[in-house]
């Protein structure tokens, strides 16, 4: 009897050794289907999605009831908004995401006891305004057949890209909200770029701002146009600089800034000579102001007419001020 007790415990001792450790172990299966730890996102960059589009006025919209064919539509929406619908009539879907614009059909047919559980489509076929207009200072302005939440840098690059007078920034009006405009700086290629790089959908308006240009005429080394950013403001003695300074025939005294104004353009005498020695003050210029600066060797220069300069400033090339 002793002897079979003592076999029987050491049995037992064995099978529970094995059982602890068969607990720790864990088996390939285990293994594979265990969750992992989750991994750190804290330096991953955050993904944008990009807004429903809105149903609008003219939009063409077809609208199906999974299980009766009869139901499925192609409508346009009215001018008020609404939409007419086999059983329903008048359902108003203006500024409704298509999925809104279902869950809303699905509780009208539900809460009139027609169906149970009904499910609703609804597809737009058809934006009433398809493109996206490109307006302002950029190569190519008009309509762009963009369909599709899209970025306001491929709206700008399919109108050919920005011209040298474009400004810091753009005006951006939505098709639900025509009476508004959001401001959005344009920062091609700063830093800021992608962060300003927003959502645009069809129907979108988008208005490329001209930035201020004064114009350095005449006898200096560098003729041009020099873009104001910011509606940041330059001196008389800051544009000549920006245009290298005069040439040694330079008409010092005889210079004029031609300024538009209301009854047209304005002269204003310019004693460039004084303003470099400091002895008159240096003036502020206004944006699409023209510093012309004559010969001293032609006299017929230092006589063209206001007109004759605008002309002068009228497709040379525009520059970025550092």
């Amino acid at each position: 009897m002793n002897l079979k007790f003592l076999c029987a415990a050491l049995a037992f001792t064995l099978l529970s050794d094995v059982a602890a450790f068969a607990q720790d172990r864990v088996s390939p299966t285990e293994a594979r289907n265990e969750t992992p730890a989750a991994p750190n996102t804290a330096s991953s960059a955050p993904v944008e999605s990009a807004p429903d589009l809105l149903i609008g006025p003219g939009d063409l919209l077809e609208i199906s009831l999974y299980g009766v064919p009869d139901f499925k539509t192609d409508v346009r929406v009215s001018s008020d908004g609404d939409v007419s619908l086999p059983m329903l009539g008048s359902v108003t879907v203006a500024k409704l995401s298509a999925e809104d614009a279902a869950r809303l059909i699905e509780t009208k047919l539900t809460a009139k006891r027609l169906f149970n559980n009904p499910h609703i489509t609804v597809f737009e076929k058809e934006y009433a305004t398809q493109g996206i207009s490109v307006l302002g200072e950029v190569q190519r302005p008009g309509i762009y057949p963009l369909l599709g939440a899209r970025r306001l840098y491929d709206a700008i690059s399919a109108a050919g890209g920005t011209t040298p007078k474009a400004g810091s920034y753009v005006l951006i009006t939505h098709r639900d909200e025509p009476g508004q405009s959001v401001r959005v700086p344009l920062s091609l290629g700063s830093p800021d770029s992608m962060q300003d790089n927003v959502t645009v959908s069809p129907g979108d308006t988008i208005l490329v701002s001209k930035g201020g240009v004064v114009y350095v005429v005449g006898d200096v080394r560098q003729p041009g146009g020099f873009l104001l950013e910011n509606g940041k403001n330059i001196t008389v003695l800051q544009a000549v600089a920006l245009a290298q300074g005069p040439n040694p025939n330079a008409a010092l005294n005889s210079a004029r800034l031609i300024r538009k104004a209301d009854g047209g353009p304005k002269e204003i005498p310019l004693s460039l000579k004084k303003i470099m020695a400091a002895k008159a003050p240096d003036m502020k210029l206004q944006a699409d102001d023209v510093v012309f600066v004559p010969n001293s060797a032609a006299k017929s220069a230092a006589k063209r007419s206001a007109e004759t300069i605008l002309q002068m400033a009228t497709g040379i090339a525009v520059w970025r001020i550092p």
